[in-house]
């Protein structure tokens, strides 16, 4: 495992685009959840759908597929948690040519912008909630409007604004 102290410096002052923040929001018990992926810069959110399961199997393959077809300047690294889920991490990091970093142990502000946008998401998906019910396209639909909600932190620009920017000029 790299831990955040690793990270380069480019990473905190979100000058460079396409360092994300991940982590799961789990319904009650732990028996559902939902993978979510913000990019630091951007605030643009990528919802992981998890309906076989939230062990590392299954986590890694959402976060490669949905990941895979973003330009490589929007793959730079991911922050994640010590969570078991996330154990293989190594096949993440080869598949998309992209850093993976963890975030020291209880110390949840070290994701700040993923736990700021999961608190968003519980707007969506209220705690004890069963989130294996909502289906791929149901995920997909709240992610387009969290992207598309303007955030005073850019400016009262949308995230899915400023990620096109980006991708635009790559």
């Amino acid at each position: 495992m790299i831990m955040i102290s690793e990270r380069p410096a480019e990473v905190e002052d979100r000058a460079i685009p396409g360092h994300w923040e991940g982590d799961l929001i789990c319904s009650a018990a732990n028996k559902s959840a939902i993978g979510t992926l913000v990019e630091r810069s951007t605030r643009f959110t990528i919802l992981l759908h998890l309906p076989d399961g939230h062990d590392a199997k299954h986590v890694r393959q959402a976060v490669i597929r949905k990941m895979q077809y973003l330009p490589k300047l929007l793959r730079n690294s991911l922050t994640w948690d010590q969570g078991s889920e996330l154990t293989l991490h190594k096949r993440i990091s080869t598949t998309l040519d992209m850093q993976v970093y963890f975030r020291d142990p209880h110390s949840p502000w070290q994701r700040g912008t993923n736990e700021n946008t999961n608190g968003l998401l519980r707007q969506y998906f209220p705690k004890g909630t069963d989130l294996s019910a909502y289906p791929e396209d149901y995920l997909d639909a709240v992610a387009e409007e969290l992207n598309d909600r303007p955030r005073k932190t850019l400016g009262y620009r949308k995230p899915s604004e400023k990620i096109l920017e980006l991708i635009n000029t790559a």
